[in-house]
């Protein structure tokens, strides 16, 4: 199993690779599983990156006054 990436664009691009290499067909079954099993664990890792980032925004939104708000 190669390194873990150490950014989210990182992890990306090597799940690009991983699904590329699947989709060619020319890997043996037995480094086609373990690839899997690698995309499998980056896409879960994305994920988690995505969803901090988007619990990070709405937490700053949810904080921040109204714009909106009727001046005086």
């Amino acid at each position: 199993m190669a390194e873990q990436p150490q950014s989210y664009e990182q992890a990306r691009q090597r799940l690009v690779e991983v699904v590329q290499t699947l989709e060619a067909g020319s890997v043996p079954l037995s480094t086609a599983m373990e690839l899997w099993q690698e995309g499998e664990a980056l896409a879960r890792r994305c994920q988690e990156w995505l969803d901090g980032a988007k619990a990070t925004i709405e937490a700053a939104t949810a904080s921040e006054p109204s714009e909106a708000s009727p001046a005086g």
